[in-house]
């Protein structure tokens, strides 16, 4: 199951009630806290705050009835002082203009903390793919990347796959883009298939990425991950492999969740039979009786609470009710920042999803470096590189949360945006 995504809602930080603010405000709002505590002027708040480069698009498709359907696109690219701009492609109806400025704002949080040489892009189309047939999304597809080719490219914008993108739209993509510059272009694009350029990896990567900053934290917290109860909200692409990759590494997965509901049992899930049974949208709890809600099952009781589904879903009115030792964020923006103030009170550790997500684009990374090389590593050479970013990733975000004492939200935007911001400064812009 991949979930919809729904703008982030945070509390006003003035303590209005009723008053909420969107993903780019809230992401806007700890930008600038970040940028004050690393010393830096209000010139480059006003530099970080926005991309450089926004694109709307309209595109055209033939629909299979014969009508055509005028689709809305976007690109944004938040700042290449770095290198290219680096960040996925969404086709959901509900993408607007501000969540994808937003994104691909956390796209250069995520190169920065994870040392990759990109700044953040994002893109997205209005678009609903669970109603469109295979041709139509082909021609949607292809009708992006000719709407948007004028500033995309290996060594501009490398788009990858999102939310209901998968790497045979990446592929028609990568076809499209080759037949516009007529050479063949497989760094344009990551999340491609094996064949067409692909890595090993790339598919787990996000999660793996979450299961190592799982590791380092339940070290940093004294919790043996042998027999540690896990709470996992979501079972789609990045839920589903978590599950596994804890289970194999002898945890108990004690609770899992899907659009229907969630599945809670103490003693431990027989996840291999879950993952047998699960369609192609992640959904497996409408086969069960015994099911309680998402919100039910953020407030059991376990040793780590993995929300890998939508945002929104710790707040202010459940933070308090969180028993778990430590919360890691695998999906986009699912603590609020008034929620994220109430866990740390509380002692738990919050690893924030701008570094728990970072596995997905540090792989695609490594593809565009294996693309430009014409040499490709086995899934062992892949998996190790991860792990060794990874690691470096936490290390640093903790021992700047400790340094500064501040939370690891606040930890990771200070490390994300340092490397951005530095480039902006010496290449004179601010």
């Amino acid at each position: 199951m991949t979930a919809p995504f729904k703008s982030n809602q945070v509390q006003n930080p003035d303590g209005k009630q009723g008053e909420t603010l969107n993903l780019l405000r809230s992401t806007q709002l700890i930008i600038k806290e970040a940028v004050q505590k690393l010393g830096y002027k209000n010139e480059m708040y006003e530099l970080l705050k926005e991309p450089v480069r926004a694109l709307t698009v309209r595109i055209p498709v033939r629909m299979d009835n014969g009508t055509t359907k005028i689709f809305t696109g976007y690109r944004s690219q938040h700042n290449d002082a770095v290198g290219p701009t680096k960040g996925g492609v969404r086709f959901h109806p509900e993408v607007n203009e501000g969540e994808v400025k937003a994104l691909s704002i956390w796209m250069s949080l995520k190169c920065g903390i994870a040392n990759l040489p990109y700044g953040g892009g994002k893109g997205g189309i209005i678009c609903d793919p669970r109603d469109m047939s295979f041709g139509e999304l082909e021609r949607l597809s292809r009708g992006y990347v000719r709407a948007i080719s004028q500033i995309v490219g290996p060594t501009k914008d490398i788009p990858a796959p999102d939310v209901y993108t998968n790497s045979q739209i990446m592929a028609w993509m990568m076809d499209e883009y080759s037949c516009l510059r007529e050479f063949d272009s497989p760094g344009f694009i990551t999340g491609k298939p094996l064949v067409l350029g692909g890595s090993q990896g790339r598919e787990t990567a996000t999660a793996r990425g979450v299961t190592i900053c799982i590791e380092k934290a339940a070290k940093k917290k004294d919790i043996d991950l042998q027999g540690a109860g896990i709470v996992i909200q979501g079972f789609g692409n990045a839920g589903s492999f978590l599950a596994k990759f804890m289970h194999d590494l002898g945890a108990k997965v004690i609770g899992i969740s899907d659009a229907y509901g969630a599945l809670y049992d103490p003693e431990g899930l027989d996840i291999d039979y879950l993952l047998d049974r699960r369609d192609s949208f992640g959904t497996v709890t409408n086969l069960f009786t015994n099911i309680i809600t998402n919100q039910e099952l953020l407030e059991k009781e376990c040793d780590i609470l993995v929300p890998a589904a939508i945002a929104n879903q710790i707040t202010v009115q459940n933070a308090h009710r969180i028993k778990a030792s430590i919360v890691v964020e695998a999906a986009n923006g699912p603590t609020t920042l008034e929620a994220t103030k109430i866990l740390d009170e509380k002692g738990v550790l919050i690893v924030p999803d701008i570094l728990a997500s970072t596995g997905g684009v540090t792989v695609s990374y490594f593809e565009w470096v294996q693309n430009n090389q014409g040499y490709y590593w086995s899934e062992e050479e892949v998996a190790e590189k991860l792990r060794r970013v990874m690691v470096d990733s936490f290390e640093t975000i903790y021992q700047t949360s400790r340094a500064h004492q501040v939370d690891m939200r606040l930890a990771a935007y200070m490390v994300g945006i340092r490397k951005t911001a530095e480039a902006s400064h010496f290449r004179g812009w601010v």
